[in-house]
């Protein structure tokens, strides 16, 4: 298991691959963005499959925050589901996280990170630029196609090459 730390106030930073007993911490985490709009929903059933995509953050044991990495194609990956709870805001609990899912997709020779957000300060502070999200027909057609906000997407394009 990878973990990355780093202190938080008192308390031990861990950012680990997530397991079956994440299921439903990720759930609630997930479902509370979503009903904020900014976040698309997922179910257990969906996190039960795709768990190896996702990380996850703890201090002191507490789940505090989480993020998947979805690939795209053969040159191209998504950082999806990013969240955090109050616990976690402020830290750099969020940065640790993108941080461990970018060594991933270095790990699997991906040159290409991309993300669809709201926070597009957060990812331009980790190495990531803005760009038109219609470069990504890879994103349009796997999830684009099945969210309200289709024709009227007001998410930002990020994306980072990776050396």
């Amino acid at each position: 298991m990878i973990r990355h730390s780093s202190p938080a106030g008192d308390a031990q930073v861990i950012c680990r691959n997530a397991v079956i007993e994440d299921v439903e911490p990720l759930y609630l985490m997930i479902e509370e963005y979503a009903q904020l709009g900014i976040m698309l929903p997922r179910s257990r059933q969906a996190l039960t499959r795709q768990i190896d995509q996702f990380v996850v953050a703890e201090i002191g044991g507490r789940f505090v925050g989480c993020g998947s990495l979805f690939r795209l194609g053969n040159d191209l990956v998504e950082i999806r589901s990013i969240g955090l709870n109050d616990e976690g805001k402020g830290k750099g609990v969020g940065s640790m996280i993108l941080e461990k899912l970018v060594e991933e997709a270095r790990n699997q020779k991906i040159p290409k990170v991309m993300a669809l957000t709201y926070a597009v300060d957060f990812f331009l502070r980790n190495g990531f630029e803005v760009v038109e999200k219609e470069i990504f027909p890879e994103k349009v057609w796997t999830d684009c196609v099945n969210c309200k906000k289709q024709h009227a997407c007001d998410e930002i394009a990020v994306l980072k090459m990776l050396n």
